[in-house]
């Protein structure tokens, strides 16, 4: 059930705004909380301009305790708290409801670089640190922070652990849980747990920072972190080519992986359709629509391996892969713009999905041995139910990972799509769970999917969900209704 709406405790209802808004102010500095419409209103909206809520305030901490602060403020009174980063989310997660009794807690300014451990191979950041930051900073010393993803110059550290976010390197890295060896955390209860430990060896007792990542804010508000960093690849290779279906693109990742696999940093699968949406900003788009291929695979190998040992590997490998047809060609990139230029084709796609209006968006995972089928089934299916959509996909295929998104094919049928928007979910994530995947990869569950999920999981996963939840957050404020839903005591 869901949390009910909550009531300032111990307040009358008319001092009740002025009374917290006076209470937030001590914590953190009156020019921090902002209580206008004019003010709050840049922070109410998801990123994909599907939410619009509404807050008390919108709460600008600077560091860890006055976090604590703000958090205790609430204990007290029953107001619920949303956490935010760089607000870059697809699901909701990081948006107030309309009710306007919540308060947002934007972490950007906790955004310091506190430390970079040479020695350890780790990096201790604020929760509100811009990833691109986080980046750059390793990189001035000649090392790698490998998380990236297209939103990388606006999205924080502190949301990419709330959804425990993967990106295109999930492949040889892992993803942010992998990254990850410890936390900073502001519980419900407005304690500070300190877990920042760079330690990758740790086996006294329960995983408390496994918790909190991909819990997007609902256990507790992580405001720091410690993570892994790797020396600095010297070689760089991509490539793009050309296969025709799904299937040759997996067996070409087992051949990639078989010769390459210390070196394999990312293997994304693209459809042509996908690349027709960007021909217009790349001149090697357009190159790779000349010849028909219904798929592109972008490949990258980074390694301490000279570059010419890499390319001189790569060569033969597809060489091989083309005389047993499952390449029909490739371009192998000759300069670090056209590597830039391959990479600009991939990210771009979300974007320009924009363009063919209404996008119905999947974030789905599969076991790699079941893409192939999952793409021709579900296509034929969504086709014969409704033969006014087009499908695009695109993904981390090295992972399992799919971007699996439905438009209309033109405009007008477009703006229908959200009428239909609840049965195409059900169809595509049907058959996800009969092909054994997940309708969740790595955009978190938010508003978006908190009903669906009680109804995927079992009795027993939600038991325990709920459990967990009502332990850590027995008062139900720690953003209500993302996730999991449940009545509080």
């Amino acid at each position: 059930m869901e949390c009910p709406p909550q009531t300032f405790e111990g307040l009358k209802l008319g001092e009740s705004t002025n009374h917290l808004l006076a209470a937030f102010a001590d914590a953190i500095g009156k020019e921090y909380v902002l209580s206008t419409d004019e003010d709050k209103e840049p922070y109410l909206t998801d990123w994909g301009k599907r939410f619009k809520g509404n807050a008390l305030a919108i709460l600008r901490p600077i560091n860890t305790s006055e976090v604590a602060a703000i958090v205790n403020v609430c204990k007290r009174h029953r107001v619920p708290i949303v956490p935010q980063g760089g607000n870059t989310g697809l699901c909701g997660g990081a948006t107030p409801d309309a009710s306007g009794q919540a308060v947002v807690i934007c972490l950007r300014r906790l955004n310091q670089i506190q430390a970079l451990d040479l020695e350890n191979a780790t990096i201790t950041v604020g929760a509100g640190a811009i990833l691109k930051d986080v980046q750059n900073a390793a990189i001035l010393q000649n090392r790698l922070f490998p998380l990236s993803l297209a939103a990388e110059g606006s999205c924080t550290i502190g949301g990419n652990l709330a959804t425990n976010a993967g990106g295109v390197q999930v492949l040889r890295y892992g993803n942010m849980r992998d990254l990850t060896l410890g936390l900073e955390v502001v519980t419900a209860n407005g304690e500070i747990w300190n877990g920042l430990r760079g330690l990758r060896k740790d086996n006294t007792g329960y995983s408390l920072k496994d918790l909190f990542i991909g819990s997007e804010g609902t256990l507790g508000i992580i405001t720091a972190a410690t993570l892994k960093v790797f020396p600095l690849p010297i070689t760089k290779v991509t490539v793009l080519v050309k296969v025709n279906d799904v299937a040759s693109s997996i067996a070409l990742l087992q051949q990639v992986q078989k010769v390459c696999s210390a070196d394999l940093t990312a293997f994304e699968l693209i459809s042509s359709r996908a690349i027709e949406l960007v021909a217009d900003r790349f001149i090697l788009a357009q190159q790779l629509l000349q010849d028909q291929a219904d798929w592109i695979v972008l490949i990258e190998l980074s390694s301490m391996e000279s570059e010419e040992k890499i390319r001189l590997d790569l060569q033969n490998l597809l060489m091989d892969a083309m005389n047993s047809n499952l390449v029909i060609d490739g371009i192998v990139a000759d300069s670090i713009q056209q590597s830039k230029a391959m990479w600009g084709i991939r990210e771009t796609i979300p974007e320009a999905q924009l363009q063919l209006g209404n996008v119905i968006k999947h974030d789905i995972s599969l076991p790699i041995s079941e893409l192939s089928d999952f793409i021709q089934t579900t296509n034929a299916r969504l086709k014969e139910s409704w033969p006014d959509i087009e499908i695009i996909v695109f993904g981390h295929v090295g992972d399992g990972n799919l971007h699996y998104n439905i438009v209309g094919i033109n405009l007008e049928v477009s703006a229908l799509l959200e009428n239909r928007r609840g049965q195409i979910n059900q169809l595509v994530h049907d058959q996800v769970y009969l092909h054994n995947g997940s309708f969740s990869a790595e955009h978190g569950i938010g508003q978006t999917k908190v009903t669906e999920l009680s109804e995927r999981k079992s009795f027993v996963e939600m038991a325990l969900m709920k459990a967990i939840k009502k332990s850590l957050d027995p008062l139900c404020i720690m953003n209500p209704n993302k996730v999991v839903l449940r009545e509080p005591d």
